[in-house]
């Protein structure tokens, strides 16, 4: 029996607070939402100071985030929303063990905070620690019962624990012909990585939302029936104040001087931005190049859709792409088909969400997917993060 796989973004835990999806990658900003509480009004960071780290974020700058969170921090070492962003930013640069430390530490002094327990859960899940994931999804949803994204990685958290069973009944009995079909729906909804998603750092107040590395925040509303949400996707902490939200724009290409004397030969400078309905045309592109592939079992084809670093839920490159040769070699047949694509490009990243047909000699699933791409050097569209639902 194959060990557990850490959890998909995901997918799996699809939302793990700003970017660790339970085995996804993650990196989402977030959007504030409740002023902190009077308690620790003195001790919440700067507006600028939050917009600064909110932006670095963004724009997959965890380490330089970091260092204003660390320097921010020795000044108020008390901040909740402040401490939040710090496990945020080490999910983000993979540094889970200090990450889990910072979200434990926080739950102890804030135990109103939903947020830390959704991305304890994201961290667990992606060890493939499953029913400690599912205990701090269940204290994220005692804590904030309107809290969606909780439940959709305690669902997510619950097929992986019946993928493990059924893996354990197959082994104990392979003549039961029921169980195959079984195990490979679960392994297929649970494959792609957990897609981080903007949430909201939710404060002390348990009706206030919370971010999580993973998925998005409930709202203060009263609890909503039981729905999916997005997958889960790590939350990034949001600016502590309110101020106006940036308006994101497409970066400029620096200006170039002119220079008396000839310049030395340079890389060639990097193509200036399409428009962006062209964009918005490639990754449509990308994508229906990317389920092609898929579809004809051309694995080279296959992986060279997916960023170098994409790694999914297997912890590394090279298992990444054994395990989905595994999955999709043996297949004599199989068939991927996009529908209802809808994308949306903003600068260099860009996002398509569509419905997935999947069909194999073995199986056949419809279900909603979401693609996070990003442009690579060469122009070419790559997919840095997927996940199963909307």
């Amino acid at each position: 029996m194959q060990a557990p796989r850490p959890f998909s973004s995901a997918p799996a835990l699809r939302r793990l607070a700003c970017a660790i999806g339970l085995g996804a990658s993650l990196v989402a900003p977030v959007a504030a939402q409740g002023s902190a509480p009077a308690s620790t009004a003195g001790a919440v960071s700067t507006a600028s100071e939050a917009a600064e780290i909110q932006r670095l974020i963004r724009d997959g700058q965890h380490a330089q985030a970091l260092k204003l969170i660390d320097d921010a921090l020795a000044k108020n070492p008390k901040d909740p929303q402040m401490r939040f962003r710090r496990g945020v930013a080490l999910s983000m640069l993979d540094r889970k063990t200090e990450a889990l430390a910072v979200f434990q530490k926080l739950v102890e002094d804030q135990p109103d905070m939903p947020a830390p327990y959704n991305n304890m859960a994201v961290i667990y899940g992606a060890q493939g620690e499953y029913e400690k994931a599912r205990s701090a999804l269940e204290r994220a949803i005692r804590t904030n019962p309107a809290y969606a994204t909780a439940y959709q990685n305690l669902g997510d958290v619950y097929a992986q624990l019946a993928s493990q069973a059924y893996s354990k009944a197959l082994q104990l009995d392979k003549s039961d012909p029921s169980v195959p079909p079984k195990l490979a729906l679960l392994r297929e909804l649970t494959s792609g990585p957990i897609a981080a998603a903007p949430a909201a750092v939710a404060t002390t107040t348990k009706r206030d939302p919370a971010s999580t590395v993973v998925a998005a925040a409930p709202s203060p509303a009263p609890p909503p029936p039981a729905a999916a949400s997005k997958p889960p996707v790590v939350a990034s902490p949001p600016p502590a104040a309110t101020p106006p939200k940036p308006v994101p724009t497409a970066a400029t290409p620096p200006a170039v001087v002119a220079s008396p004397a000839p310049p030395p030969p340079a890389a060639a400078a990097k193509p200036a931005p399409a428009p962006a309905g062209n964009q918005a045309g490639e990754v449509e592109a990308a994508v229906k190049s990317w389920a092609s592939a898929w579809s004809k079992r051309d694995m080279a084809g296959y992986y060279a859709a997916y960023t170098p670093e994409f790694s999914g839920q297997s912890g590394s490159r090279k298992t990444w792409e054994q395990d989905r040769r595994d999955r999709i070699a043996p297949r004599k047949q199989i068939t991927v088909e996009v529908s209802d694509l809808q994308v949306s490009v903003n600068g260099e990243r860009a996002t398509a969400r569509f419905r997935q047909s999947y069909a194999s000699d073995s199986m056949s699933v419809v279900s909603r997917k979401t693609l996070q791409l990003a442009r690579g050097a060469n122009g070419k569209w790559l997919i840095r993060q997927e996940s199963a639902g909307s």
